[in-house]
């Protein structure tokens, strides 16, 4: 695989309905929500597809739902298992971080902002972006 001119990391918040999404440079630290993307069939990894067409990302990243004990359960095997997809199809590195409370601090986040329709998908990608910033701040 030639080499990436960039570090840049897309996350990915696994959901049956939805897959929150962020990108993010670790030499910056920082990550910003991007779009969610619709869960369901293949349609879902064309959209990826073209995420990582138009970024260029040298790493993905997808959040590991575990329970509040920290062991797996049934969407944690999911999870597992779209990383490995998106691993086998786009040939990248697929780190995986733990996303416990994620999405409770993403809905923290945006209370009382202004959002109409589309605020799960929010929630989706804003809790993507804090699993990207949890990541870097492991990173450093």
């Amino acid at each position: 695989m030639p080499e990436r001119a960039t570090r840049t990391v897309l996350a990915f918040d696994f959901g049956l309905k939805r897959i929150g999404v962020a990108v993010g440079e670790p030499e910056l630290g920082t990550a910003h929500p991007l779009p969610a993307i619709a869960a369901a069939g293949n349609a879902r990894f064309a959209a990826i597809e073209k995420l990582v067409h138009e970024w260029n990302p040298a790493r993905l990243l997808v959040g590991l739902p575990l329970s509040a004990a920290g062991s797996p359960h049934l969407m944690t095997r999911q999870a597992e298992r779209f990383a490995r997809r998106l691993q086998g199809r786009f040939k990248l590195p697929v780190a995986r971080v733990d996303e416990r409370y994620t999405s409770l601090e993403a809905e923290s986040r945006l209370r009382g902002t202004a959002r109409k329709g589309g605020a799960k998908a929010a929630v989706d990608s804003v809790a993507a972006q804090l699993m990207l910033e949890q990541y870097f701040d492991e990173l450093a």
